[in-house]
């Protein structure tokens, strides 16, 4: 769900990669105390490129991508939230907002990173977010280098901050089981230097499990592990590789135990064009919604490319909102959303 801005320069050809796709702009921001300016979601912006036919039954011909508002610095971590609005990241405003439809933006929440002071612009805020079987949410943070709970004074609590004793990296996307388990990633990406930080104390980046006060580590040869998401039915896991040079969706079956299995390549995003595998959704038939070069590819639950939603930003996540069939998306520096037929 983010990427450290000399990743997204180097997948990009400017930008960096929970992963996205140009070069970021330190100035075209807003300072995490304001509100940006709402733009009426009137003209495209951004096009849709269809592949197959069977895109159709997936997003409308005529589904047009609304700019909804504008003037952060690298959002990401989108969640939508009962009250109506979608709370998002600034990973380097180091701040959480909410927005409605209409476009109104809010702070909840600054210095939302958790860790120590940092350089401007450093990726080191919050990222993904998720809600927890009991409705609270619940927060990656760069620089705090865990997981933590929002209260609903928007106090923060940490969950989970170490694995055998040595503290996570940067946890960057979460989600939860069926049964409430919850799976996260953790990339280096809120490392200054990354795997050559010497704050780093994992030797591996990781995929785990934590339930019931137990961390387990699942998946530990993925490079940049990244966002992630379950199948409908829950029997599998699919996570994003953000790395320009093996920028792939994995996809690994689910066992009884919660345990992962049988990893393989979902589909290999590996391009020329600007942009990484970093945040995904899945609807309810399956079809796969993951960030890539030039936007949101839409996956078959075969793995078929069936078309990209391309805003005029290169996006780094997404998520359902509204009544659920409405695609919002974190992109740079501007949020933005398209109607789909089918989503959660």
């Amino acid at each position: 769900m983010r990427v450290q801005r000399s990743a997204l320069v180097l997948a990009l050809g400017g930008l960096a990669g929970s992963g996205c796709g140009r070069q970021v702009s330190a100035t075209a921001s807003v300072p995490a105390a304001q509100t940006a300016d709402a733009l009426p979601p009137a003209k495209a912006a951004g096009t849709v490129e269809r592949l197959d036919p069977a895109l159709d039954a997936l997003v409308a011909p005529g589904a047009t991508i609304e700019k909804v508002a504008g003037g952060f610095k690298f959002t990401e971590g989108p969640l939508w939230r009962p009250d109506h609005t979608l709370w998002f990241s600034d990973v380097q405003g180091n701040v959480v907002r909410s927005i409605t439809p209409d476009g109104k933006v809010a702070v909840l929440i600054e210095h939302a990173g958790g860790g120590p002071a940092a350089a401007p612009d450093a990726f080191v805020g919050p990222n993904g977010m998720a809600e927890a079987p009991d409705g609270s949410v619940w927060l990656a943070q760069h620089g705090g280098r865990q997981i933590v709970r929002i209260g609903a004074d928007r106090s923060l609590t940490p969950v989970v901050s170490t694995f055998e004793g040595k503290r996570f990296n940067s946890p960057n996307d979460l989600v939860f089981a069926r049964g409430g388990a919850l799976y996260f990633t953790d990339p280096p990406y809120g490392l200054a230097k990354q795997d050559e930080d010497p704050a780093k104390e994992l030797r591996f980046n990781g995929v785990y499990r934590f339930a019931n006060g137990r961390v387990q580590a699942l998946v530990r040869d993925l490079n940049r592990p990244n966002g992630l998401a379950f199948s409908p039915d829950f029997r599998a896991l699919y996570v994003n590789n953000s790395d320009a040079a093996k920028n792939l969706v994995m996809r690994y079956d689910v066992a009884t135990d919660g345990t992962l299995s049988g990893g393989r390549v979902f589909a290999d995003l590996t391009s020329k064009v600007d942009g990484l595998a970093d945040g995904m959704k899945v609807d309810a038939k399956g079809n796969v919604y993951t960030t890539g070069p030039g936007g949101i590819w839409i996956l078959s639950p075969a793995g078929a490319h069936l078309g990209t939603i391309k805003p005029s930003e290169t996006p780094a996540n997404c998520a359902w909102g509204e009544d659920g069939k409405t695609l919002y998306m974190t992109a740079v520096t501007g949020i933005y959303r398209i109607r789909t037929l089918v989503g959660r």
